[in-house]
Order: structure tokens, then sequence, then C-alpha cells
């Protein structure tokens, strides 16, 4: 089952232990604005990782925090899922449709 978290430090050693980095979707990334942002995988030959572009781990929680995210993880497995915190606030309220 996964678990939701906004902590910064819990999200980093999660990602870097499974070989994860911060990046931004590739077109939203432009100028000063980071877009949207994702954890790649980029050992993971299952990971869709060409149209995403690295970036720091400032710039990855800047925007987390700017836009109010949370990550869902497998602490065992590599499930993972960037939503809003709303739908983590929503999911725990009974709401299994909840979904950003």
């Amino acid at each position: 089952m996964a678990q939701a978290t906004t902590d910064h430090n819990t999200i980093r050693k999660w990602a870097e232990s499974k070989g994860g980095r911060p990046a931004a979707v590739d077109p939203t990334h432009k100028g000063g604005d980071v877009g949207i942002v994702r954890i790649m995988f980029p050992d993971n030959p299952q990971s869709e990782h060409d149209s995403l572009v690295e970036i720091s781990w400032d710039e990855f929680f800047r925007e987390f925090e700017d836009r109010k995210l949370a990550l869902l993880y497998e602490t065992d497995g590599m499930f993972s899922k960037i939503v809003g915190r709303d739908t983590v606030q929503r999911r725990a309220e009974g709401d299994n449709d909840a979904a950003r």
C-alpha cells in the first residue's frame, strides 16, 4: 500500500535509494519556470525519462511547495506519484476516487 509524504528529507532519501533524481517535464521547463516536477529513474528501463530534464533538489522542492504537492510512494517498491495535497486529504477522509 502506498504512503503519502510531504517531508523533503523522506522524499529525497526514498528517491535516491531507488536511483531517482529530481526532474521537470522538459516542455514545461522554460526560463524561470520549473514547470511540472517528477522524480526520474534514469537507470530503470521502464522509466519514461526521455521527456524529463534533471533539476536540483532545491528547484524541485520549491515547486513542490509552491504547488502544494505530496508524494505517494511504496516503501519497498518503485511506485511513486506526485499528487496534490488536497487529494491526499480527501483520500484520508474516505474519498477513494480523489485524484489529481
